[in-house]
């Protein structure tokens, strides 16, 4: 039988990055956390982390958090359905895009939250990297543009966010104002979300743009509009987040015939208990109120 306190330790240090910092999280020492992890390695035979250059989890140790985070929620259920076990918060960690975390995520959870009284651990990631996070064993659940799901889970398409190539009036007249063309592109500052954003390379694909460009780096949706609407660069923004601006005429889409619809799945385990079954069907029900229908999307290029 496992010892639960083992992979509580393991959680701990790899959800915090670290030994020190996983001990705090557990209120234990170091030292305590160190012993646990060791007598852990010991039983099995074989190491549940890789300690340099980063600390990660080794396949072992990814499938061994697995199990535990789906045992936590499992015990979660039992505890709503038993009172007398006791009482408990539970606390899902999930993985979600910047761009959807700035616009749908929050008005379509607020409800759920409050009914379920869950609270969130979220983790913030590209569409198409959020997915590492549920093979790593890191998250319950989360949101990316890949459809097929890893071992274990299940994936639901939500829908597709649309994107438009936007920038202020000033910006467009500096650099656009004889409208998209290679030698603009090869001159005009982008702003990018980060350096794995390949939103903006797609769009670059559909004009055949291949050589190296300007660009900015903003590791915040908020941000990226900010510069945007200060005329610092153009972007990729979501219309939902731009409408605004454009309605105002303090954006300007520059290629209103080549919007780019990024489809989002939401992924989550298999045996993820009741809480995830919840999760799954708000999101379903809710999330076409911001996003557009999967059957009426246009897939941007992988």
């Amino acid at each position: 039988m496992l010892d639960y306190k083992l992979l509580e330790a393991l959680s701990a240090i790899v959800d915090q990055g670290g030994f020190e910092r996983g001990a705090q999280q557990l209120n234990l020492t170091q030292s305590a956390v160190s012993q646990r992890i060791k007598l852990l390695e010991a039983r099995l035979g074989q190491p549940v982390v890789v300690r340099t250059p980063r600390l990660l989890p080794t396949p072992l140790g990814q499938r061994l958090l697995n199990h535990a985070q789906q045992v936590r929620l499992l015990e979660h259920d039992l505890l709503d359905r038993i009172p007398a076990l006791g009482e408990g918060t539970q606390r899902l960690r999930l993985a979600i895009n910047a761009d959807s975390l700035a616009t749908w995520w929050a008005p379509t959870l607020g409800d759920f939250c409050h009914r379920r009284g869950v609270l969130l651990d979220l983790v913030v990631d590209d569409q198409e990297v959020a997915l590492r996070r549920m093979r790593d064993g890191e998250v319950a659940g989360c949101i990316c543009a890949t459809a097929r799901p890893v071992q274990g889970a299940r994936s639901r398409a939500l829908g597709a966010m649309r994107y438009r190539v936007m920038a202020s009036p000033g910006f467009s007249e500096r650099h656009f104002a004889e409208g998209v063309s290679q030698q603009a592109l090869e001159r005009a500052p982008a702003i990018l979300y980060g350096p794995e954003d390949r939103l903006h390379q797609r769009y670059l694909d559909l004009h055949g743009f291949k050589d190296p460009f300007p660009h900015h780096l903003c590791p915040s949706s908020e941000g990226v509009l900010h510069m945007t609407l200060a005329g610092i660069g153009y972007a990729m923004i979501p219309e939902c987040q731009g409408s605004d601006g454009l309605s105002s005429g303090d954006l300007v889409d520059l290629d209103p015939q080549r919007p780019l619809d990024v489809p989002l799945y939401w992924h989550f385990w298999r045996h993820g208990g009741e809480l995830l079954d919840a999760l799954t069907a708000h999101l379903l029900s809710a999330g076409d109120t911001w996003l557009r229908a999967p059957e009426a999307t246009t897939t941007a290029p992988a």
